[in-house]
């Protein structure tokens, strides 16, 4: 077996590497090799595991890492919400045209991998049902979401002409994430976990009321996985679906980490409105009807508790 991911240095990348190098087998066959492509080093040893510092967006670049086809490809790189919002440029260049050259050198490779995209819930734009369904139409109100949305398109359509054999999956906002903030526009969502669980002041943006679904990394993961390995034929031609995730208000948040570590870690959050990042997030869906994907195996958390419980167990304890 020969897996293939971009965006291998994010930690949703290093996460899923990690996995796959833990577990040894994808689509029941042992796996052999892992190119890891993206713009910087990836930080793993393991003799299955090749790092590739370059841009699938340079001439040739897609094509060379495609010799030869893997059988399971995940598309994780990307620019983020506020980056992206940020700089229209880098946004369309990394997430329409870094997706399109890589989907194009397959067209004229030998071979017709599984190609797992991480799509967002950004694709969706007020004002919405509630719940929103999974064929809700795509009415991005961000440069990120339609960007995303683009991409969906591409992997149905070169899905439909044989090219490869397609699977979107729609994240949630993930949370709380490792590490250092990132450009997201919805970084607060885990910087409000994060940095009271160390002691840390963190600052809250928006209002205790602003709702959002959440995934973890754990389940991030485990969504990519499932999705390379199920039966393909049962999204017949639907081919990206919206990952279940735990809807939740910012205040409720709040008062899982006081639940899950105490009343002083829920005090150090900062209250200080900001109306850019409001008014993003502000457009954002709130809740989604899954069903599609809890029938098709897809498995989420269990609660907003177990999200945090989840974060301290695989990136406070393991330092």
């Amino acid at each position: 077996m020969h897996v293939l991911i971009t965006g291998a240095a994010g930690m949703l990348g290093r996460k899923l590497t990690r996995r796959l190098v833990d577990v040894g087998t994808l689509r029941g066959s042992p796996i052999d090799r892992i190119d890891l492509i993206d713009i910087v080093e990836t930080p793993i040893e393991n003799s299955t595991c090749f790092t590739h510092v370059t841009d699938i967006c340079g001439p040739g670049v897609a094509t060379e890492l495609l010799r030869p086809v893997p059988d399971v490809i995940f598309h994780l790189a990307g620019v983020v919400s506020g980056e992206a919002e940020a700089d229209f440029d880098k946004g369309m260049a990394v997430n329409v045209d870094g997706t399109r050259a890589l989907f194009d050198a397959l067209r004229f490779a030998e071979g017709s991998p599984r190609v797992v995209f991480t799509s967002s819930i950004a694709v969706f734009g007020a004002p919405f049902p509630d719940p929103i369904p999974d064929d809700f139409h795509l009415t991005p109100l961000t440069s990120y979401g339609m960007e995303k949305m683009v991409a969906e398109a591409l992997l149905a359509d070169y899905t439909r002409r044989g090219v490869f054999d397609g699977v979107g999956i729609r994240l949630p906002t993930i949370s709380v994430r490792p590490g250092t903030p990132n450009a997201a526009a919805s970084g607060f969502f885990s910087g409000i976990i994060r940095e009271p669980l160390v002691g840390a002041q963190a600052v809250l943006p928006v209002s205790r009321n602003v709702r959002h679904s959440h995934a973890s990394p754990r389940s991030a993961v485990g969504y990519m996985v499932h999705a390379a390995e199920l039966d393909s034929a049962a999204l017949g031609s639907r081919r990206n679906l919206t990952m279940p995730g735990v809807s939740v208000t910012v205040g409720e948040q709040i008062d899982a980490l006081a639940r899950v570590a105490g009343p002083d870690a829920a005090s150090l959050i900062v209250e200080a409105p900001d109306p850019v990042i409001a008014d993003i997030v502000g457009g954002w869906p709130e809740r989604f009807d899954t069903q599609r994907a809890l029938d098709l195996g897809f498995t989420p958390d269990e609660s907003y508790d177990a999200i945090i419980r989840a974060y301290l167990e695989d990136d406070v304890a393991p330092s």
